[in-house]
C-alpha cells in the first residue's frame, strides 16, 4: 500500500541487544503508518576494522532490512562527525518524519541522557518527531564475568551442539561466544540468530545441550550452584 501519511521512520541503533527492541518499535510504527523504515548505525571506525561482535550485529540489522520490503539498512562507518550531524544528514536525505533513539547507560548514545543529541536534532531538524525509548542495559554483566565476544559456530552433534571457532560445512549456527573469565574450559554464553530472533544459550565445556534462551544472571547462578 502507498504511504498514506507521507511518513518515513528512522531507527538509530548501536551495538547490543537493545537494537532489536528499537527496530521492533520502529517497525510497529512504520507498519501502522504504511511508511518506509530506515535503520541507521554510526561508527567512527572503518567497517573492515570492526570486531566480530559489531559485525555480527550489523549482519542482523541487514538481515532484518532485507526480510522487510519497506526497510533499508544504512551504515555510516569511518565517521568523525558528531552523531547528531550524521543523523540530521540522513533524515534530510530520506525525508524522515520520525526518529527513534535508544537511551542507554553505556554506549555512544549516552549523550542522549545529557540532552546534547536531542537539542542538536531539535535545532537542526525541528520538523521531525523524536521518540526516546528507554532500553535495558547492555547484556554484558557488570561484574565482568565474561570476556569480549568472539565469532564462533555451533555444529550439530547428535542431540547436542558442539562449539567451534572454525566455519565448517556442517555448521548449523553462526554467532558470538562470550567466554567466562578465569576458566580453561569453553564455558559461557553463545548469542546467535534463529528464525529472525536473537537467542543466547548456555555453553558448558564447549557443548550446548539445548537451544534455550537464558539470561546472564541465570547462567551465573547455575555456575555457582555447580561449584
Amino acid at each position: 500500500m502507498d504511504n498514506l501519511y507521507n511518513e518515513s521512520i528512522l531507527v538509530c541503533v548501536y551495538y547490543g541487544p537493545n537494537g532489536e527492541r528499537l527496530i521492533k518499535r520502529g517497525c510497529k510504527i512504520a507498519n501502522m503508518l504504511k511508511a518506509p523504515l530506515y535503520i541507521l548505525t554510526i561508527d567512527p571506525k572503518p567497517f573492515d576494522e570492526l570486531d566480530a561482535e559489531k559485525v555480527f550485529y550489523i549482519e542482523q540489522w541487514k538481515e532484518f532490512a532485507n526480510s522487510h520490503e519497506s526497510a533499508q539498512f544504512i551504515m555510516k562507518d569511518n565517521e568523525s562527525r558528531p552523531v547528531s550531524k550524521v543523523i540530521t544528514e540522513v533524515a534530510r536525505d530520506k525525508n524522515i518524519t520520525q526518529i527513534i533513539l535508544g537511551q542507554t547507560a553505556h554506549s555512544r548514545w549516552e549523550q542522549i541522557t545529557k540532552g546534547s543529541i536531542i537539542n542538536s536534532l531539535v535545532r537542526d531538524i525541528p520538523f521531525v518527531d523524536l521518540h526516546i525509548v528507554s532500553v535495558a542495559r547492555y547484556i554484558r554483566d557488570e561484574e565482568g564475568i565474561y570476556d569480549k565476544g568472539v565469532r564462533a559456530y555451533l555444529i550439530k552433534d547428535g542431540d547436542k551442539y558442539q562449539l567451534s571457532f572454525n566455519h565448517e560445512k556442517d555448521t548449523e549456527y553462526e554467532g558470538i561466544f562470550f567466554k567466562e573469565i578465569d576458566t580453561d574450559f569453553d564455558n559461557g554464553i553463545f548469542r546467535f540468530m534463529k528464525n529472525a530472533e536473537t537467542l543466547q544459550v548456555l555453553v558448558i565445556d564447549g557443548i550446548v545441550t539445548e537451544l534455550k534462551n537464558v539470561d546472564i544472571h541465570a547462567a551465573m547462578n547455575l555456575d555457582n550452584e555447580d561449584e
